[in-house]
């Protein structure tokens, strides 16, 4: 069990824990048919070989008045640009997601901020990296 793999066992241990990290090992294990001793040993296992890399909060954003949010497709204005602008990313807390893309763009980025004023000044500073396309969401699907 330490050597890496993992097997059937653990998939269904991490599906549970993809569904609701705050379950607890003794109820995992209830679930699976092992101790929870056993379930807490594969889950030190499967951080050990990085296959869970951490644990996160969901929350709702809406509730805390961010209630604006945008996807942005970026357009770097220069190749010098990506250092830069990936610091900005990184020290902006309005940025939700960034992924590096192929075809239109250079990146595609989420944002959430608490109103369209929020959003314009959010794309004023922006715009010291990159042109863009904004797209407001409406409603979430899935």
């Amino acid at each position: 069990m330490n050597d890496g793999t993992i097997d059937s066992v653990d998939l269904d241990i991490l599906q549970l824990l993809i569904e609701d990290a705050n379950r607890s090992h003794k109820e995992i294990g209830q679930i699976v048919h092992l101790t929870g001793q056993a379930v807490g040993a594969r889950v030190r296992k499967l951080q050990d070989i990085g296959i869970i890399e951490g644990y996160t909060v969901r929350w709702n954003r809406d509730k805390l008045g961010q209630s604006v949010q945008a996807l942005i497709t970026i357009f770097l204005t220069s190749h010098h640009a990506h250092q830069q602008f990936r610091s900005f990313v990184a020290s902006s807390d309005e940025v939700i997601e960034v992924y590096s893309v192929s075809g239109e763009g250079c990146y595609w980025m989420r944002v959430r901020v608490a109103s369209p004023s929020d959003l314009s000044a959010f794309l004023e500073q922006l715009l010291r990296f990159a042109n863009y396309k904004v797209s407001l969401t409406i409603d979430q699907l899935k």
